[in-house]
């Protein structure tokens, strides 16, 4: 039998507790998951390409024991859709905050359906004690010497404090 592929795009910088919210949940979806770690040359990056691939994959292993799913790994510069059939997904999946998040989110959906129809997008509310995380709002607090240990698993705030 198939196995049913998901595609988790975001630049992951820092890895948030709500980004594990959606994965968390995005398990019961798919069999494997393919975690997308996008390059945005025009941000400051918190973490290097390599410690944000590094810090997913040390929480993300008991996860993928827990809940029986496969997690792979990718990075991508360019089109979303391209890395996702890459992949071998079918599934791109994306985490909601609010109805801001909503409206951009439902553009791209138009514009990826045009782009690859063979792909679907499917939407995950974030759970209520995590929806006013932001990895933007994060990488400002961090910046600025604010505490993020409520906004991030402990491993990343650890990694945080050696740099």
């Amino acid at each position: 039998m198939a196995r049913l592929v998901g595609f988790y795009p975001g630049s992951f910088d820092p890895l948030t507790n709500g980004h594990l919210d959606v994965i968390e949940r995005a398990c019961k979806l798919v069999d494997t998951l393919v975690i997308a770690v996008g390059t945005h040359h025009s941000k400051k990056p918190l973490f290097s390409h390599e410690d944000r691939v590094a810090l997913l994959k040390a929480v993300l292993e008991p996860i993928g024991k827990r809940t029986e799913t496969e997690f792979q790994f990718v990075d991508f510069t360019g089109l979303m859709v391209n890395a996702a059939r890459a992949a071998g997904a079918k599934l791109i999946i994306r985490g909601l905050r609010d109805t801001t998040d909503y409206n951009f989110e439902m553009q791209m959906v138009g514009m990826n359906a045009q782009m690859a129809p063979d792909l679907q997008t499917v939407f995950l509310p974030s759970s209520p004690h995590v929806r006013h995380i932001s990895a933007t709002l994060v990488r400002q607090i961090a910046e600025l010497g604010g505490d993020i240990s409520a906004f991030v698993p402990p491993i990343v705030l650890k990694a945080l404090n050696k740099q």
